[in-house]
């Protein structure tokens, strides 16, 4: 089966283990390539390309409390906070 096997980073140099597990979770989607980046540079990444949201404030439609939306919230149509979202959501 799968052996551990201890892989170089190609961003930081450091050493990291590609798991038996890890191998096999590979193998079952298909991947062909190893992993090139270590757990701390692959989350580096992502959060690095992760666009940071541009959040707006505005007022709930339902409670009137604030809500914070990612999206510029426009007259034509109602904006509900979290809280009365999720409610109605369950409705």
């Amino acid at each position: 089966m799968y052996e551990d096997k201890t892989l170089v980073c190609k961003e930081c140099g450091q050493e990291f283990v590609f798991t038996a597990g890890e191998q096999e979770f590979y193998a079952e989607r298909g991947f062909q390539n190893e992993p090139q980046r270590c757990k701390t540079c692959r989350d580096a990444r992502k959060a690095a390309t992760k666009a940071t949201r541009e959040m707006f404030t505005t007022t709930c439609a339902n409670c009137g409390g604030e809500a914070k939306v990612p999206f510029q919230p426009s007259d034509d149509r109602p904006v509900y906070c979290s809280a009365c979202y999720a409610a109605m959501k369950q409705q």
